[in-house]
């Protein structure tokens, strides 16, 4: 197969496997994560000696702290089973975290420690018996989980007028239809993949309502540490009876790799974390041991991790607006991202000048962009977009975060992040939205090379 043929062949970024007849049903057809799956592809047309920009995998730039680090040097001997809920400090730990970050009162026996939140997300749907809502757009691995366990899932869709949040009224309507269903609705905020968030106000509308269903709450706060402005509000302030908190390192602690997730339970669910734990003696047995070690001095927060916080977010808050302007001026509508490294923006304004370049879909607009710029990031419809909705997710993480983050630590917290600031040490993701942003603005009837040209892009300057 020739290059070009096989990038054609990867139209939806990811392989697709046969639908072998002793498959269990509910595999069938399911393809490798969108997001695993372009980050695996990026790296191997760069072994390939290709230029790409690697926008689609949702992977913190930065480095693990230091002082993080250093705590799983020394417990690299640790090599026993540690406990299926998880190590008893580290527990308590996250209760801690927990209480200073969000003002909740948790009970470390009702923590539970897993091999990334992914796992106990999905362990949660094995013990759940109950219909899930799902706003979209939404994480890519929330409806998966629920297709392999054989459980209802009812997408409701959200509107860019407003800000893709799920409205009270609208979750009020769902339940009002069948009051006593048993439901469990996931919110998630900052938002993957759009990087918005819920007022204080939108909170507790929701967590009204929740109440007068008696819903649980998944809310996926993975990011909560990486808002802005710092300015995070957990919803289970409002609803601390049915809400399970979501955290863990991989996001705002830059350890993905490490991979380590916590569910906090409220008392009135018990019985649920009890299963959940049942099964992962079942499955995972336990996280391994020297990276729950490492994960309590984390968790411990303290000077280290707070300064670490203020300076990613400043560099995050800096690079997401500039890449919205950039966007917007290309002729896409988005939001201005307000946490996580995430932008989610619109091209149907320019549908027809898309249409005369034959891109119809977000996926045809994220295959002809890698194709002809050697830009990798995802289509709407992998969010659970409409495919004719010209949306997509940019992950504004293709750069070293080591250097940024030295540079920014000895900066006072307040210091503007500026252009030139952006263009030394996140100049990966900056040279892709240039190249991006260029290519969106070209006339039909100009011819691109293909993305085997290793030529670098002129830097050019939107809204100047």
């Amino acid at each position: 197969m020739s290059k070009k043929n096989e990038l054609h062949a990867s139209k939806h970024l990811h392989p697709i496997h046969t639908n072998h007849v002793s498959l269990n049903l509910n595999v069938r057809g399911l393809a490798r994560s969108a997001t695993v799956a372009i980050n695996e592809l990026s790296n191997r047309l760069r072994l390939e000696g290709r230029t790409v920009y690697k926008l689609g995998l949702g992977q913190s730039p930065f480095p693990v702290p230091e002082c993080v680090v250093e705590r799983l040097r020394q417990n690299a001997h640790q090599k026993d089973y540690l406990e299926v809920q998880g190590l008893k400090a580290l527990r308590e730990a996250v209760a801690g975290f927990h209480q200073r970050s969000d003002g909740i009162r948790v009970d470390p026996d009702l923590v539970i420690v897993g091999p990334g939140s992914k796992e106990l997300m999905f362990l949660l749907q094995v013990a759940y018996y109950g219909d899930l809502i799902i706003p979209t757009p939404c994480w890519v691995s929330y409806a998966p989980h629920a297709q392999i366990v054989g459980h209802k899932v009812q997408f409701v869709p959200t509107r860019f007028e407003d800000r893709f949040r799920l409205l009270p009224k609208t979750l009020d309507q769902i339940c009002a239809a069948d009051p006593g269903r048993p439901r469990a609705v996931i919110l998630n905020y900052p938002n993957n993949p759009d990087g918005l968030s819920y007022s204080d106000k939108e909170l507790k509308k929701l967590a009204a309502v929740a109440r007068k269903y008696e819903l649980i709450l998944l809310s996926d706060e993975i990011y909560g540490k990486i808002h802005h402005d710092g300015n995070h509000v957990s919803v289970a302030r409002y609803y601390p009876e049915g809400t399970i908190l979501s955290s863990g390192l991989s996001k705002w602690c830059g350890a993905g790799g490490w991979r380590l997730g916590t569910f906090a339970f409220p008392p009135s669910l018990r019985w649920l974390m009890e299963a959940i734990a049942s099964l992962a003696s079942e499955t995972f047995t336990s996280t391994s041991a020297p990276i729950q070690y490492a994960a309590v001095r984390a968790f411990e927060g303290g000077k280290e991790i707070d300064d670490y916080l203020v300076h990613v977010r400043r560099i995050l808050k800096a690079l997401g607006q500039h890449i919205t302007a950039c966007l917007r001026e290309a002729g896409a509508r988005l939001h201005d991202p307000e946490g996580a490294f995430y932008v989610f923006p619109d091209f149907t304004p320019i549908a027809d000048k898309l249409a005369a370049r034959h891109i119809h879909t977000s996926q045809d607009l994220c295959r002809r962009a890698l194709e002809e710029v050697g830009v990798a990031f995802l289509p709407g419809s992998d969010f659970g977009r409409p495919p004719a909705e010209l949306t997509a997710r940019i992950a504004y993480v293709d750069f070293d975060g080591a250097p940024a983050l030295t540079v920014a630590l000895a900066q006072a917290p307040d210091t503007p992040v500026d252009e030139a600031f952006l263009r030394e040490y996140c100049a990966n993701t900056m040279a892709a939205v240039d190249r991006l942003c260029r290519w969106i603005l070209e006339k039909p009837s100009r011819r691109r090379r293909s993305s085997t040209s290793t030529e670098t892009p002129r830097e050019i300057s939107y809204g100047k």
